[in-house]
């Protein structure tokens, strides 16, 4: 055992031998429909990242228009069949996902609020489509998906302030114990954000939380490192967001897992994750924090995939995600 920082020599780190045919097979098919949308993307759009910040919300749209012509989006929705309605609650634009074979009985006074991933910068209306149509459809629930604002035109608290507001128009349909809250990447971080303001601010929490290859401690921890390092990257600092420019790192309404106090206030929670993530160890030590704070709390880790693996459905794990997140939301909400 050791404290210190240790030196690893470089090593060729070979696809997991857990991997089955049929997994390995969707990731080289993933990769190649990722290469074609990101060519076809550059083609067409602008770079959000030396545009005016006025020309920035067309450009987001343009590029959702280019994703929902790509192969990957024609892989989700032939496999998920919901309806999508854009619908505006308490000034912030959201999307509806419906599944087309009805809402079940038992969800009817149910609904889902999504916080799409894409490191605060990115994911309205394409990450978002890839988190809620599955979701929507195995659940056979209603899923909202916030479109809250991003950097780099905009700064910390946006997205908070849009979740919340979002969260209180939804109260005044929904009880809070049939509301549950899920987000991947930046949208698990988001989740437990407006969690900790609900807590500051004395309201009604939603019945249960699921948070996806991200959680509420910072991005550091040795897969920030070991990830980044495989991939040829540094390692990666919530000061690397423009959103997050000039904000105090050591403020738990900024990183809820630094106060034991506001985590042992959390819902039921749900932590999924995956080996080759960056965010593993943030996912997991979340996990840790919360179980140690008494939170009825989960932790599913998937071997030899990265980070947001679950944007992929035709991986098998991703669909062993999709149901272990149904399952859990089925069983939290309504109690």
């Amino acid at each position: 055992m050791t404290n210190k920082s240790i030196s690893v020599p470089a090593f060729e780190l070979p696809t997991s031998a857990f991997l089955s045919e049929e997994t390995r097979r969707a990731l080289a098919e993933n990769e190649q429909d990722q290469k074609e949308w990101g060519e076809q993307t550059a083609a067409q759009c602008q770079p959000i990242d030396t545009a005016n910040a006025e020309d920035i919300p067309a450009i987001r749209l343009q590029q959702a228009e280019v994703f929902y012509a790509s192969t990957l989006y024609k892989k989700l929705t032939d496999r998920y069949a919901v309806t999508v309605t854009p619908e505006t609650l308490a000034g912030v634009y959201t999307e509806v996902f419906t599944p087309k074979e009805g809402v079940a009985a038992p969800n009817q006074d149910r609904v889902l609020l999504n916080f799409h991933g894409g490191s605060f910068t990115a994911g309205s209306r394409t990450a978002s489509h890839q988190e809620s149509i599955p979701i929507a459809a195995v659940g056979q629930i209603k899923v909202i998906s916030v479109d809250y604002r991003m950097g780099p035109e905009h700064r910390y608290p946006a997205a908070i302030d849009d979740a919340q507001a979002v969260y209180n128009e939804l109260l005044k349909t929904y009880a809070p114990e049939n509301i549950g809250l899920y987000g991947s990447s930046s949208g698990a971080m988001l989740s437990a954000q407006l969690i900790t303001r609900l807590i500051h601010e004395s309201q009604p929490l939603p019945a249960a939380v699921s948070m996806s290859c991200w959680g509420a401690h910072a991005i550091d921890g040795d897969s920030n490192h070991t990830v980044t390092a495989q991939l040829g990257m540094a390692p990666l600092k919530l000061s690397d967001m423009a959103y997050f420019e000039g904000v105090d790192e050591t403020d738990p309404r900024v990183i809820p897992g630094l106060s034991d106090e506001l985590l042992s206030k959390f819902p039921p929670s749900l932590v999924m994750t995956s080996t080759r993530d960056f965010c593993m160890s943030s996912a997991v030590h979340t996990h840790s924090e919360l179980v140690k704070n008494g939170v009825d709390a989960a932790l599913h880790v998937w071997e030899g995939l990265g980070h947001i693996f679950l944007y992929d459905p035709e991986l098998p794990e991703s669909r062993q995600a999709y149901e272990r997140m149904v399952n859990f939301f089925e069983k939290k909400l309504g109690q």
